[in-house]
């Protein structure tokens, strides 16, 4: 009897630690997961700023790969798009790196797509880039000499501010001229004409890159400017929570 016993408590006890194992990992399995994709030329310290719930998300981070040459946006994203496995993802892009993310969007299996400090269409451009865009004036950007830090913010956030400008420049890491070349082609050229269907918006309301008077059905984030992921990272990080809720 006593052997029996010592049998049945065994069992018992491999039974309970493989159904702890299938918890763990079915708790770990009901974590959402977001895919970040940084703004033009930065790289991931640009989301430190962003906490969201670890009980509830899991946060992955798409970095910068350089362009082919000659290589289409849509080329461009279905690469970017191999770096996620998943399916039934949170997609989430900052600035162009929004611009990327809807394009990455047709090759996945996405549960819910933000972008923030972004556009949706061609038509939420500003002026100064739709001229750049028909003129072509990209073409004969020297990107060559926006290998500095302080150029690359400026061109990347506006010129604002000797303070933002140092607060952002931290951030730039991807200084490759095809890199740029190609990055502020498709940003200025994007030619998308309706916005995608369930996007989601976030958008500050002081952005001088991308102007509020432009953009149409966003969560606006009152004082953000166009680095706001930076300085309000508690409040964006408030707003997604509650889109993913």
């Amino acid at each position: 009897m006593r052997g029996d016993s010592s049998i049945f408590t065994v069992n018992l006890r491999i039974n309970l630690m493989q159904n702890s194992i299938y918890v763990n990992k079915a708790m770990k399995n009901e974590k959402t997961l977001i895919y970040f994709v940084p703004g033009l030329a930065a790289g991931k310290e640009i989301f430190r700023n962003i906490t969201l719930d670890e009980k509830c998300f899991e946060i992955h981070i798409i970095e910068w790969i350089i362009p082919n040459k000659k290589e289409s946006l849509a080329e461009y994203a279905k690469r970017m798009a191999k770096k996620i496995s998943e399916e039934n993802i949170v997609l989430i892009g900052v600035s162009f790196g929004g611009v990327v993310a809807q394009e990455m969007q047709q090759f996945l299996k996405v549960k819910k797509l933000i972008i923030i400090s972004s556009v949706k269409t061609k038509y939420e451009l500003p002026k100064r880039l739709k001229f750049v865009a028909k003129t072509k004036l990209y073409k004969v950007m020297p990107t060559g000499l926006l290998l500095s830090a302080d150029d690359l913010t400026k061109y990347a956030i506006g010129p604002r501010s000797r303070k933002r400008l140092k607060i952002y420049q931290e951030y730039l890491h991807v200084r490759d001229k095809n890199y740029l070349d190609w990055a502020i082609k498709n940003m200025v050229c994007w030619n998308r004409s309706e916005a995608l269907p369930e996007i989601q918006h976030i958008h500050g309301n002081a952005d001088n890159v991308f102007p509020i008077k432009n953009i149409e059905n966003c969560l606006v984030v009152e004082g953000g400017t166009h680095i706001m992921l930076l300085n309000k990272g508690s409040v964006i990080s408030e707003k997604i929570e509650t889109l993913l809720k």
